[in-house]
């Protein structure tokens, strides 16, 4: 006799790919559709673009409902026949962590949202509660099963599932496809493309794994940082009932192009008393005041001084560093993740950045896109992206100000207004209108775009490699990189605006104007 009927084991291995499938990628919902077949509402389907869906969504509470009785009938199946089904139990298993995961989840946001001595009690019920749950439905494979010896480290990445879910949607605003797939890079920079490997091992060595993020400046570099920093697994002591570390005060942030190449070193490593003028102590740098399970950001990157990308470099090939005037060596036990809007690939051609150092930074990458690029996807981006800041700056009345907002843009820089500043200069606009009921951009003289790409286009036409058809997609974009409109390009080049449209990339645009 088999543990699943033939519908039921479909939908059970459906609900198993889905728990170990990316949240922010569309086989997340090809997965949900074969779960609940004719179940399957298509009415908001795509509520992992929208956080605020998830508590209510028809097909969530569906799949929980039939996994809740699925999961018992089998557990019932078992009891009365265990050694009919052993070839199914690591089915059955997979199968129980989902149940368990989605029925524990908003206990979970509880506990993220919770802080101090309620958080380790809180903590502690919770994980009771669970393991309560686990173990009954375990107990007919006593002897046969070490699920139970695993709970406190599967509690731990339930934890961390929640906290990774909640801080990409947190910190990670749109519903453009630019948007939605830069919360999938996101997911995977915190647990890789397969979640079982890291379930098995990665889950403690991928601070061994620097992320470089890079982008235009303004487009939120930093917060992606944040999103990957405080999503970091946290091993959970069962007998204390408390977690080893609070995610809470482990991200650390240093702007190094506001800083002194001296300040730098001694932000990033500390220094004895009396390493130069002024250290009338000793101090530790952020490279020692980081816990293991704890992230440093490195924003602006491309600024760093030669001698100190050596230093750094160090740092990250064995983990180790010196306080200025110190020869004692200390162990760096984080993680780093660093950023730059520059282009490390002509830096390293100008002899600015080290090439030993860029390939010790970028085991993983991750590119933050332009606005201009998530607006043309989706023009909905912009309103839902004003919406949100209008909400945190002025609260209950965000609502007005963004209608208020978004009509001045409309009647003064039009929606094809190409957002140079991204969403920095869009929080600016917001302001701007809020207190004067107007904005003035910044001036639009033509900009020096990125080397490269301009040395790319210049190359590609002396060598004679460009199309006609190419040509006039790559000098569209250039022209618009500089005058930031359809109208402005299209009068420039004497062309139909609606050729000047079809024929603009993206993509390049985003590369001219990151400079």
């Amino acid at each position: 006799m088999a543990l699943f009927t033939p519908a039921d084991r479909k939908f059970v291995e459906a609900v198993v790919r889905l728990a170990h499938t990316n949240p922010f990628l569309p086989e997340r919902i090809a997965c949900e559709q074969t779960a609940l077949g004719a179940e399957f509402d298509s009415h908001l389907s795509d509520w992992n673009v929208r956080y605020e869906d998830e508590h209510d969504h028809p097909n969530l509470q569906r799949l929980l409902a039939r996994g809740e009785a699925t999961l018992e009938h089998a557990r019932e199946r078992l009891a009365r026949h265990p050694d009919a089904h052993a070839s199914e139990a690591p089915l059955y298993e997979d199968f129980l962590l989902a149940v368990l995961y989605h029925r524990h989840r908003f206990g979970f946001d509880e506990l993220i949202a919770t802080s101090g001595r309620q958080a380790v009690s809180q903590a502690g019920k919770l994980y009771r509660a669970l393991a309560g749950d686990a173990e009954r439905m375990l107990a007919p494979l006593a002897g046969r099963s070490t699920l139970a010896e695993q709970l406190p480290h599967l509690f731990a990445g339930f934890f961390q599932i929640r906290r990774a879910f909640g801080n990409i949607f947190r910190l990670i605003l749109g519903v453009s496809r630019p948007a939605v797939r830069l919360r999938a890079q996101v997911w995977e920079s915190i647990f890789t493309h397969d979640m079982r490997r890291y379930r098995r091992t990665l889950f403690a060595r991928m601070a061994d794994y620097t992320t470089l993020v890079t982008g235009p400046s303004g487009t939120g570099k930093e917060l992606v940082a944040q999103a990957i920093g405080l999503s970091r697994y946290i091993p959970f002591d069962a007998a204390a009932g408390r977690f080893h570390e609070d995610f809470a005060g482990s991200f650390h942030a240093i702007n190094l192009s506001a800083l002194s190449a001296t300040l730098i070193e001694s932000e990033l490593f500390g220094h004895k008393r009396g390493a130069f003028t002024g250290a009338i102590d000793d101090r530790q740098g952020w490279l020692e005041v980081c816990p293991p399970l704890g992230t440093v950001f490195l924003d602006e990157i491309g600024e760093l001084d030669a001698s100190i990308q050596v230093k750094l470099l160090r740092v990250l090939q064995s983990r180790e560093f010196n306080r200025i005037g110190e020869t004692q060596s200390r162990e760096f036990r984080g993680k780093i993740i660093a950023a730059t809007n520059r282009d490390l690939a002509a830096e390293m051609r100008a002899g600015r950045f080290r090439e030993d150092f860029y390939y010790r930074l970028c085991s993983d990458m991750i590119e933050v896109p332009a606005l201009w690029a998530r607006v043309q996807d989706n023009p909905a981006e912009l309103r839902h992206l004003i919406a949100h800041l209008a909400q945190r700056a002025i609260g209950p009345d965000g609502e007005a100000l963004a209608d208020e907002v978004m009509r001045w843009i409309e009647e003064h820089l039009g929606l094809d207004y190409a957002w140079p500043g991204n969403i920095r200069e869009l929080e600016q606009c917001l302001r701007n209108v809020l207190i004067r009921r107007s904005y003035v951009p910044p001036a639009t003289a033509p900009a020096a775009a990125p080397v490269t790409a301009r040395d790319e286009l210049v190359t590609a036409m002396l060598g004679g490699q460009l199309t006609a058809d190419d040509l006039l997609r790559r000098y569209c974009a250039l022209v618009f990189a500089e005058t930031g409109s359809y109208e402005a390009t299209a009068r420039r080049l004497k062309l139909d605006r609606r050729t000047v449209r079809a024929k603009i990339d993206a993509a390049l645009v985003a590369r001219l104007q990151a400079g």
